[in-house]
């Protein structure tokens, strides 16, 4: 190598190190002007990796600008552009430069991945999914398994759960990042008992292709098991963690998803036992213990636990965490605690309300009879009321026989969703409550007027 050839690639290497130390857009133009200086501009390695950070930085305007004085960009170019619009509030221009791209450079896998994940999260359209899924086959990548996987994932995030499942079973050897893609797309479509079917399916491959359940596997495992209350299952998930060869046990999320999989199915006791037994813990751990146990009626040990993790110094509480304390004082009843609470999640731990967070405070005064300081509190709200915390009010007020208070609260109600059937029963036997038959009566006559049907009862089922 020549003494001028060392000297530009040590040169290429230092504003490649300095960019990759760049942290805020002002830095980056510092080093883009020296860039200049140096005669390096036109180096597409350099240019590119500028408009890599442009599109991770959500700076897409600097990255167009930096873009169009590039002759023939190469294809990491194109594609970082194609990610970085997907990624940012105009996702529809990433399909202008993937055409444009067409023009001058095939598309690579890489550009499939990245358009995939953009139909599938952003732009929501099966019909342009389905199109690129045809360009896959034109360029020669249909039997890529990058390209695939992402392919199955698009399908799934769009809710076509056949389409992604077909394009699964046609691989010859699906790999571990397939067998968690395809559970995904079924967990996200609501199909759990798809997901768990899937389990068995992927160990008796694993012989053959010589791979092991990863985390990943096992939190959509486990989250599908605690959406169907499939216990047994979940214990048999559980028995394969703790036998595992690796380390997989002592992963975080893993242990995370088998606390929620026992607190979702009932078993708090297992549920404690299995947090206990962490040897490393998360905001999330603690967040989802303190839940479990509020929502299963165990308010003050769920505020023993939040008691706990303050002083053990554990983690810093944050919104969720309040979520389960208000959620624990509501099911417990615990009125004072729950003021306390509220006021101190606020005042010390600067924590902004959410709707959540003011539909507990709602749910713990109406429960206790408390309609009007819950009424004060809805209208000193920092955010918009919705119909679902002024209907927990209505509810109360039929509760307590609050008639007056109800009506102002329909009133409220008939503004955001005026034919929502549980309004007019709410107040109709609000009337019922305190004698007041004639208005009842009204108020059933007028939803019928409305056509307002009541909605079909709910079913309910148990494992044999």
């Amino acid at each position: 190598m020549s003494p001028k050839s060392v000297a530009f690639w040590k040169a290429e290497q230092s504003f490649m190190n300095l960019l990759k130390q760049c942290s805020t857009t002002k830095h980056l133009k510092e080093i883009h002007a020296r860039i200049i200086q140096s005669g390096f501009h036109h180096n597409l390695l350099i240019t590119g990796n500028i408009i890599m950070f442009c599109a991770v930085s959500n700076n897409m305007n600097y990255a167009l600008s930096l873009f169009n004085t590039i002759r023939k960009p190469d294809s990491f170019i194109w594609n970082t552009m194609i990610r970085g619009f997907g990624n940012s509030t105009q996702p529809q221009k990433a399909i202008h430069f993937y055409k444009r791209m067409q023009l001058t450079t095939s598309p690579d896998k890489f550009t499939f991945s990245f358009f995939f994940k953009i139909i599938g999260s952003r732009l929501g359209s099966v019909t342009l999914g389905k199109q690129l899924h045809c360009s896959i086959f034109k360029f020669g990548l249909e039997t890529h398994t990058y390209v695939r996987n992402s392919l199955m994932h698009m399908y799934g995030m769009l809710k076509d759960i056949e389409t992604a499942h077909q394009v699964f079973e046609e691989m010859h050897k699906p790999d571990l990042v397939a067998w968690n893609s395809i559970m995904d797309c079924h967990v996200y479509c609501g199909n759990y008992n798809q997901a768990l079917d899937l389990f068995p399916r992927m160990m008796q491959c694993n012989n053959d292709m010589q791979f092991q359940p990863d985390d990943a596997t096992f939190v959509l495992t486990l989250s599908a098991c605690g959406a169907i209350g499939e216990l047994d299952f979940g214990r048999k998930i559980h028995a394969f963690v703790k036998d595992s060869s690796t380390d997989v046990g002592e992963s975080i999320p893993v242990s995370n998803a088998l606390v929620d999989m026992y607190a979702k199915c009932g078993a708090v006791e297992e549920a404690y036992e299995t947090f206990n037994d962490m040897k490393r813990k998360n905001v999330i751990s603690w967040n989802i213990m303190i839940l479990g146990l509020a929502s299963h009626g165990n308010g003050e040990e769920a505020l023993a636990l939040f008691t706990r993790m303050l002083q053990e110094n554990a983690e810093r509480p944050n919104d969720v965490t309040f979520l389960g304390v208000l959620s624990a004082c509501s099911h417990g009843g615990l009125v004072d605690e729950g003021r306390q609470y509220f006021d101190i999640m606020i005042k010390e731990y600067n924590i902004k309300p959410t709707i959540k967070h003011y539909g507990c405070m709602v749910d713990l005064l109406g429960r206790a009879g408390l309609v009007v300081e819950a009424y004060r509190l809805i209208k000193h709200m920092s955010i918009e009321c919705n119909a679902i915390i002024w209907r927990t009010l209505l509810a109360a007020c039929r509760s307590y026989g609050n008639v007056e208070l109800g009506e102002k609260v329909r009133k409220h109600l008939l503004e955001l969703e005026p034919d929502h059937s549980s309004d007019y029963v709410l107040l109709a036997n609000t009337y019922a409550s305190t004698g007041r038959w004639s208005e009842m009566s009204n108020e059933r006559r007028s939803m019928q007027e409305r056509r307002v049907r009541k909605p079909e009862p709910g079913n309910s089922f148990i494992g044999i």
